[in-house]
């Protein structure tokens, strides 16, 4: 892996590098925009004291609510990372057991419940996205001549491993005596649900005791004295911040992370109510790639802080750059370079890069490069067609083959009027003939194209 000599260039092509920056004190992520809350209030120093003492260990959790993780879980993800970079010992927690009962958490309606195979599944896609994740940090993002230490390896648990072995009754009775009825109504996702029309089960008022009683058998198991979250997990951490305080008596330590937002308001990674996944199969690596590089100039900034381990100083400097070019989009080239990077590694990125050449700088050569599994994750969605390759095909032949109209008119009057494309290309005339190195890409694959958004892949049979 070779490291990008300097930050900006004349023109923007990747030269894969690792970043540079490091924080033994996480608080230092305050300058970045990282925190929201840190508790207790007046811990500050403490934290900073033991952040330099030597390595902690932090955790954060997922629930297996999907068998993906998606950008709005990127900055948690990226915390981790932070940890790791800084000496110190990440855990991540997926849900096997909290997951069944469903955190209320920003939810207006309780989640549906999972079976055993949909969790099994869930969490086994979670945990090997997580652990992709972070060796493509360490292959891609990472120095190792430049800071001399090993990372601390991430380690994943799954709190059905410990619930599994505890009594209901002990539990209860050992457990449930620490938490105040009081504490517990008062948090903001209780009283959101109890304000709502459908309520609140007493299944999801019983999660914020799971989470706090997760942190106290990390603190136990792994001195695990720090816990990292979103910020709509506040009520939860301060439940288990309580518990631990009345069971071990030893201080510990919550932080939370900003609710990211769009210029309008609404979530990080949601468009027309689809989540922007983490997974390949769900979201390509050229999707991804995409939705980072059509971030908006007001936004771009923050994201660099936030989802890159790009110096500060070096974004201040790529900022002024931006802003001298910012038709050039060289800030949000790079922030989409670096995620893409960190979720797919090196040939994800590459896939990214030759899918828009194809694409949007007309090198249909690079759309020729992909193999056909590429081709279907870079346009999920689209229609997959297996046609007979004939000699003498023409284009209406093959639009109405692809079944990409209702009816040869349609057909007509739409490819007559420049609404259909093959491989990127505008294509006008109904009885072009179909030929094997203009039409068909070397790879054996068409793409078809209706309007603005309507694919099709054309897989051709000899």
């Amino acid at each position: 892996m070779i490291r990008r000599q300097t930050l900006l260039f004349t023109q923007i092509q990747r030269v894969l590098t690792k970043r540079s920056i490091t924080y033994k004190n996480l608080l230092a992520l305050k300058g970045r925009g990282f925190f929201q809350d840190i508790f207790p209030d007046n811990a500050n120093e403490q934290m900073k004291t033991l952040f330099k003492s030597g390595p902690q260990t932090i955790y954060a959790g997922f629930d297996p609510t999907a068998d993906s993780l998606h950008v709005g879980n990127l900055l948690v993800i990226m915390g981790l990372i932070h940890c790791q970079r800084a000496g110190h010992n990440p855990i991540a927690l997926v849900g096997g057991a909290t997951g069944l009962i469903g955190d209320p958490s920003g939810r207006k309606t309780e989640r549906n419940q999972m079976g055993e195979s949909e969790l099994e599944a869930n969490l086994k896609g979670i945990q090997s996205q997580l652990e992709r994740i972070f060796q493509n940090h360490q292959v891609c993002l990472w120095d190792d001549s430049k800071f001399k230490q090993e990372l601390p390896q991430l380690r994943v648990v799954n709190n059905a491993e410990w619930y599994a072995n505890i009594n209901l009754i002990d539990f209860i009775a050992n457990m449930g005596r620490h938490f105040r009825m009081g504490a517990m109504l008062s948090r903001s996702s209780v009283q959101t649900r109890m304000e709502a029309e459908s309520g609140m089960s007493f299944t999801e008022f019983t999660y914020q005791i799971f989470q706090a009683y997760d942190w106290l058998h990390l603190y136990r198991a792994y001195d695990c004295r720090f816990q990292m979250g979103g910020s709509d997990q506040m009520g939860n951490l301060m439940s288990g911040h309580e518990l631990i305080s009345r069971v071990v008596k030893k201080p510990v330590y919550g932080m939370t992370l900003p609710l990211v937002t769009n210029e309008e308001g609404n979530k990080f990674g949601k468009s027309a109510g689809n989540a922007v996944w983490l997974d390949g199969d769900k979201t390509s690596a050229f999707a991804l790639y995409q939705f980072f590089v059509r971030t908006a100039d007001s936004e771009v900034e923050k994201l660099l802080k936030l989802f890159t381990f790009i110096p500060l100083l070096d974004v201040e400097q790529l900022m002024r750059e931006h802003q001298r070019e910012p038709e050039k989009r060289k800030a949000q080239t790079i922030l989409a370079e670096d995620v893409t990077l960190l979720v797919h590694g090196e040939k994800g990125l590459k896939q990214a890069e030759r899918v828009t050449d194809a694409l949007y700088k007309g090198n249909v050569e690079a759309l020729g490069e992909l193999n056909y599994e590429e081709v279907k994750q870079t346009f999920v969605g689209a229609a997959v067609v297996e046609i007979l390759a004939e000699p003498g095909m023409s284009m209406l032949q093959l639009a109405m083959k692809a079944k990409c109209f209702n009816n040869e008119s349609d057909a007509t009057r739409i490819i007559s009027a420049g609404g259909f494309y093959i491989n990127q290309k505008r294509v006008q005339n109904i009885a072009e003939i179909i030929t094997h190195g203009i039409h068909v890409l070397k790879n054996g694959l068409s793409l078809l194209r209706v309007g603005k958004k309507n694919f099709y892949i054309v897989r051709w049979l000899k």
